[in-house]
């Protein structure tokens, strides 16, 4: 199985978020208390305990505009979180439902027709590790099967030899 890693959202988007920014629609964040449930922080990947302050926004994970670019709306603490990071270990917002969809898509962050899968959750890290040797995916998206908000992204663990080229 390729080796893979959860990747929450980036810790700049948070921030610019957290400093006032705007989302995709360069509106401002709405504030709501969390009930306990069905609040996942996108970048913390933990569930948005009871009571604590979130903020709802339009979330486009792409770098760019273009046809494939979903936008929709996800949750952040309110209040700034250390990023989630871990190699081939579900995160814990993935563990609050059965089944997620899971998705590829390209290097020109075009979804890759054929790949979306609603995916039981022992299942995630399988089949996205599949997805990524297949030529023409770049990354997984795990998307919600039920809303189909974007929960996070999987890449593939690049060896210690590529790493080193890139830098």
């Amino acid at each position: 199985m390729t080796n893979i890693q959860f990747s929450a959202m980036p810790t700049r988007d948070a921030e610019a978020l957290w400093s006032g920014g705007g989302d995709a629609y360069d509106r401002l964040p709405e504030t709501m208390i969390s009930d306990g449930t069905g609040h996942p922080c996108r970048h913390c990947l933990q569930n948005i305990g009871a009571g604590e302050e979130l903020l709802v926004f339009a979330y486009r994970p792409f770098p760019e505009l273009q046809p494939y670019a979903e936008t929709g709306p996800i949750f952040l603490h309110k209040q700034p979180c250390q990023r989630y990071f871990a190699d081939e270990i579900l995160p814990p917002v993935l563990t609050t439902s059965s089944d997620f969809i899971v998705r590829g898509y390209g290097e020109n962050d075009r979804i890759v027709y054929g790949t979306g899968a609603v995916t039981p959750i022992e299942k995630i890290p399988a089949y996205a590790g599949e997805l990524l040797t297949r030529p023409g995916i770049a990354y997984v998206h795990v998307r919600s099967a039920r809303n189909n908000c974007y929960q996070c992204r999987i890449d593939k663990v690049k060896a210690p030899a590529e790493a080193d080229a890139l830098i």
